[in-house]
């Protein structure tokens, strides 16, 4: 079976649990971002999805990609070629965390500072799938909740 092709700037259309369809754009490798826009039926119009607000831009795991429907592909907007902006945290000392980007620009932080950020993570497709529907019912998200900064 040859690969597809995930290249940035790629519209992808992922089938929900519920029937319904999310979309996302794939960004650098293996950054995707995601978009607040769900249909009940299929839709490939490339304008109306990326006018859309993005939700949030994570790493996913390559394999999901090839579960996932491209359907168009255009240059990345200014916005999407910003660096994605991300944080760890010490285990041991969960005081300690560090703030860097995707353009190699990396600082120490207080833990007060990451809160809105992603934690560094790879995302798996079913994970993925489950936090875009999670939003879209408006209920929060596990795999979410527990990758959220500790500051305690």
């Amino acid at each position: 079976m040859r690969r597809k092709k995930h290249t940035a700037g790629s519209f992808i259309r992922i089938a929900l649990a519920d029937g319904s369809f999310g979309y996302a754009r794939l960004l650098e490798s293996p950054y995707a971002a995601f978009y607040n826009y769900r249909t009940t039926s299929p839709d490939s119009d490339l304008d109306r999805i990326a006018s859309s607000p993005i939700l949030f831009r994570i790493a996913v795991r390559h394999l999901a990609l090839d579960e996932w429907e491209v359907i168009g592909r255009r240059a990345l907007e200014e916005q999407l070629t910003q660096p994605v902006v991300q944080f760890m945290q010490d285990l041991g000392d969960f005081q300690r965390c560090t703030i860097f980007d995707t353009a190699g620009h990396e600082r120490a932080a207080t833990p007060k500072e990451c809160v809105g950020l992603e934690r560094a993570a790879v995302w798996e497709r079913d994970s993925v799938e489950q936090r875009l529907l999670d939003v879209f019912l408006g209920r929060p998200n596990a795999d979410e909740e527990h990758l959220k900064v500790r500051l305690q």
